[in-house]
């Protein structure tokens, strides 16, 4: 069976220091995404799902983020289903994301 791995927060703001090749979803409703979400992320739901599934490069990490990393990984288990090598759950979600990087956070 094809699973996911947890990410937490201090990896993934290294790997965004670093510039680290990776892609970044957000799974949380249009409002939360659009007064918040980790820069350079892009919001994946059930209607875009499949154009990100169609163009998406398979080999790139996939994080997935949501509220407080519990649906997350629903999404990551999915996600790595469909074919992509490695996939992440963001561990506090961006709940935590913004009480730990308050400056790292685009609107």
């Amino acid at each position: 069976m094809t699973t996911f791995q947890h990410l937490d927060i201090p990896t993934l703001a290294d790997w965004l220091d670093a510039r680290h090749a990776l892609a970044l979803v957000d799974i949380r409703d249009p409002h939360s995404f659009e007064h918040g979400h980790i820069p350079g992320s892009r919001r994946l739901d059930n209607d875009t799902v499949g154009a990100f599934i169609d163009e998406a490069p398979r080999e790139l990490p996939l994080v997935v983020v949501c509220y407080h990393g519990h649906s997350s990984q629903q999404a990551a288990a999915w996600l790595a289903g469909q074919g992509f090598a490695e996939v992440y759950s963001l561990d506090g979600g961006f709940t935590d994301w913004q009480l730990r990087h308050p400056d790292r956070v685009e609107r």
